[in-house]
């Protein structure tokens, strides 16, 4: 795999001087439509040995094109405030917008390798790895981003006589720096699981190039063609090419029973039973909260349900067992254009807490299997493929020890029809209805029908759907409350 770039590539400076104002020109016109265009974003992962011009080259691309549009990010050890949240999340924080260029270095297969190479990971959690890096990529490539990975690449005698000369040079020898030097001792293991790296993950939503690092003429003139020709070959499509959903269909409901339908909607509490275990459930939770066990988890709620079910009423006896610093409440509605401007998951990452917080969703990010899909805001091929991304996300949160409970809401079609002629009638209550929710009131069975499939794909062991007959508001809170505590509970004591 890197036989032709451990030869030595060599372009004389009369025709690199010759070529580079063509190139210039032509990206940066391709990064001016980029950036007018604005349907995409680019991703540039930026690996391979120390020493081969990685940074360099990068310097130079800002050089070439114009700065203010590329993000360049370095992702070095975990700080902090990344250590106590998913391992995604540094990334997930720092992509670029549609219409801009991100270059990452140190991104998730520079610490992969480093890790397996200093035997601080096995075989099995690199592969791991990898799968994980393809998720991600699949599920960036499908929202649109332009993925290009770079392997700069010298053969190990070009890598001894890089450091013999910048050695050996008293004016340049402060360019060696402690990684030139580890590279060098641990050169055979990094190129054997790089390769192994590269070939496993070379896909044609996100392929590797291997970049010949020896001669700076060479490998400037190279990664700057890569890159100008996979920028016009995305610009000129007049719109990104269909995206698959990567999933079987959804099968028919022939007799049209679901879980929904079997819920019984008919339990409910006094107001004497609702007090006292609304207390008790409440005092539960703010003693799990300041448990020190805590600390070593987060606790996700997310709230989902039919309008009119009492989501906001739920919610506010759950937190009003806490002490408002304990927790955070994001109230999901239409995206806004700077959410528009990246991937569907990326306004739901940002919002994830750091061990020992508590985060509730008021709505979430399962609007894409129902609003999304029920209203056709999402296509076919994004809403289908999404339940898969879903459960790839939660498996990344719980995996970081986040405790994730999600609600559905569920009250009857006559019990909603109550509520809101009551919201009609009560002046301080009208803000509540809108001519929306009369409309998504008529799509009834369609809503339903979402529900059922959300629940049939995205119920799973690690973060499971609880439903709530909520008809009578008293049984649905001390039943959200009680979930939470005993799932809070039951982390603490697998954790022991």
């Amino acid at each position: 795999m890197f036989e032709s770039a451990e030869t030595d590539h060599v372009i004389d400076r009369e025709t690199y001087e010759a070529a580079v104002p063509k190139l210039r020109q032509a990206l940066l016109d391709a990064q001016y439509k980029l950036k007018e265009q604005g349907r995409f974003p680019v991703i540039l992962l930026i690996n391979g040995v120390e020493g081969a011009g990685k940074g360099e080259t990068v310097k130079l691309l800002s050089e070439w094109m114009d700065p203010r549009l590329i993000q360049v990010e370095s992702f070095l050890e975990r700080t902090e405030e990344e250590r106590l949240r998913p391992p995604a999340w540094r990334y997930w924080q720092r992509l670029p917008p549609k219409g801009r260029i991100g270059i990452f270095f140190g991104n998730w297969y520079s610490q992969l390798l480093h890790a397996r190479v200093e035997k601080r990971i096995k075989s099995a959690e690199l592969e791991e790895g990898i799968g994980d890096a393809e998720r991600l990529e699949r599920m960036l490539s499908d929202e649109g981003a332009l993925i290009l990975k770079f392997w700069f690449h010298l053969s190990k005698k070009q890598l001894k006589h890089r450091l013999k000369v910048l050695k050996d040079d008293p004016l340049h020898s402060w360019r060696i720096s402690p990684l030139d030097w580890q590279q060098s001792r641990t050169y055979d293991k990094f190129v054997e699981h790089g390769e192994h790296v590269l070939r496993r993950t070379s896909r044609d939503y996100a392929p590797w190039y291997v970049v010949a690092g020896y001669d700076e003429n060479y490998r400037s003139l190279m990664v700057g063609n890569i890159l100008l020709e996979a920028l016009n070959g995305a610009l000129e499509r007049d719109a990104q090419p269909p995206r698959s959903p990567h999933t079987a269909p959804l099968p028919p409901n022939l007799d049209g029973r679901g879980v929904l339908s079997s819920l019984d909607m008919s339990q409910s509490l006094s107001k004497d039973e609702y007090k006292e275990q609304l207390i008790a459930e409440q005092a539960r939770l703010s003693g799990l909260v300041r448990d020190k066990r805590f600390k070593r988890h987060a606790l996700v709620a997310v709230f989902e349900g039919n309008d009119a079910a009492g989501k906001g009423s739920t919610i506010r006896r759950v937190t009003g067992a806490l002490d408002p610093r304990q927790y955070r409440i994001i109230p999901i509605a239409a995206p806004s254009e700077e959410e528009r401007a990246q991937p569907y998951l990326w306004r739901f990452w940002r919002h994830i807490p750091r061990l020992g917080g508590f985060t509730v969703f008021d709505r979430s990010w399962y609007g894409r299997v129902l609003v999304e899909r029920v209203e056709g805001f999402a296509n076919e091929a994004d809403w289908l493929r999404a339940y898969s991304e879903i459960n790839d996300f939660e498996e990344q949160l719980t995996d970081a020890g986040i405790v994730l409970v999600k609600f559905w809401l569920a009250i009857d079609s006559d019990t909603q029809l109550k509520r809101f002629k009551e919201r009609e009638e009560t002046p301080f209550k009208r803000f509540k209805i809108t001519e929306e929710d009369w409309r998504n009131r008529d799509k009834w069975d369609v809503y339903s029908a979402a529900v059922e499939y959300m629940v049939a794909r995205n119920s799973t062991e690690i973060a499971p759907w609880t439903l709530v007959e909520a008809n009578d508001k008293r049984f649905a809170r001390v039943k959200v409350l009680r979930t939470i505590n005993d799932a809070l509970e039951a982390a603490f004591e697998r954790n022991r």
